[in-house]
């Protein structure tokens, strides 16, 4: 389980959490992997889900590709969670740094992950720092736009089903940056 480091309910009752830990030990209904438009989870936090969840969640998301095609930033993909705690995997693709538009499909990355748990009838989901790591995304750029992008998401859907939102962040300079953005 992971540590909180700051919390605040949102004017539209959400709980808004940053913690620092593990994302695949949380306990909640959903956890956002940061994936490639394949799914494909050779690395970073895609390798360390399946790493923990089993190859059923592979399986899964090669079953997606084969019948959906590849996941678009707007519309991520989701599978089961396998052994992991949470039920299931929100496969969210986020943009590489230096392919343009970035910011925009960023936003779409963490709204379309909302918009799934929406559908799933979540009530808790776990985001890491989606892009910030093998993609190049700046940190502190990202986090701005993650948390605007979940305000924005509640202030637009107000019969929302999700209760708390939680940023799991792994490693200390990607804590500190979204520190520094909290607002």
């Amino acid at each position: 389980m992971s540590a909180i480091l700051a919390e605040k309910i949102l004017p539209t009752g959400q709980t808004l959490q940053i913690a620092q830990g593990d994302i695949t030990l949380e306990n909640v209904d959903a956890i956002v992997n940061a994936a490639n438009e394949h799914l494909q989870h050779g690395g970073g936090v895609a390798w360390a889900i399946v790493r923990r969840g089993g190859d059923v969640i592979q399986d899964e998301s090669d079953a997606w590709i084969a019948k959906h095609g590849l996941v678009p930033h707007s519309r991520p993909a989701w599978t089961s969670g396998g052994r992991l705690p949470a039920r299931y995997v929100i496969h969210a693709v986020g943009p590489v740094w230096g392919d343009g538009d970035e910011d925009a499909k960023l936003a779409d990355a963490v709204t379309g992950s909302l918009r799934a748990a929406d559908e799933l009838g979540l009530s808790s989901i776990a985001f890491p720092a989606i892009s910030t790591g093998i993609f190049g995304f700046p940190k502190e750029r990202a986090a701005r736009i993650i948390f605007q992008s979940i305000k924005k998401y509640f202030a637009e859907n107000s019969n929302s089903g999700l209760k708390t939102v939680k940023l799991v962040l792994f490693d200390q300079s990607t804590v500190d940056a979204f520190l520094g953005a909290w607002a």
